[in-house]
């Protein structure tokens, strides 16, 4: 098998080119080079509330996945992005029970999605990594710092969000997180829990 790398989650930023797309960026374990992964909304979603730990009302997709994986006795090994064609990224799931370990074809964003529930370790093989990695060095580094978004932000204008928050009250402001959370619109959820934190 091919020689692999571990890969952390480095943040989510919206595409401004690509509406409803986000751009989910895995830096090197130890390294400089960063592996960018074009992901939908609800996979981005997903990945952010998971980070920020929102629990949400009724479980997502992906947390469904968890409850089967832990009624049915088994856990997640790793997830491996394995392949690249045509500017197509494809990963495995790598699962294990007691008895045995199978791997399971899924999109890397939903594999993310999940791994980050399971707080198992990501992989990718070096020759997706050779074909579709930037290297980073720290100029750069501290530019794209400065452009990334919290990932759960990136559907609208964070600065003007936030700064209407200020005018609430802590009580309201927990109110309108519960409500935010019953909608299911975990974006402005995350926002109210922000403003929560800083006064905190």
């Amino acid at each position: 098998m091919d020689h692999t790398i571990e890969l952390e989650i480095l943040g989510l930023s919206s595409n401004h080119s690509q509406s409803g797309s986000f751009t989910l960026v895995m830096g090197e374990v130890g390294g400089s080079r960063r592996l960018p992964i074009v992901i939908g909304m609800f996979e981005a979603q997903a990945i952010a509330i998971e980070i920020e730990k929102i629990i949400p009302n009724r479980p997502m997709t992906h947390d469904l996945f968890k409850s089967f994986s832990s009624n049915f006795n088994f856990s997640i090994d790793q997830i491996l992005v394995s392949d690249m064609r045509e500017g197509v990224f494809y990963a495995k799931i790598i699962c294990k029970s007691p008895s045995k370990t199978v791997e399971i074809d899924a999109r890397p964003s939903d594999a993310i999605a999940i791994a980050v529930r399971f707080d198992a370790p990501i992989y990718c093989v070096s020759k997706v990594m050779s074909e579709a990695a930037i290297e980073f060095n720290e100029e750069e580094e501290r530019k794209e710092q400065q452009k990334q978004v919290k990932p759960s932000r990136s559907g609208s204008t964070p600065s003007r969000s936030s700064d209407s928050l200020k005018d609430f009250s802590l009580d309201k402001l927990n109110q309108m997180l519960d409500k935010a959370i019953n909608n299911e619109d975990y974006e402005r959820a995350a926002r109210i829990r922000d403003e929560i934190n800083r006064r905190n």
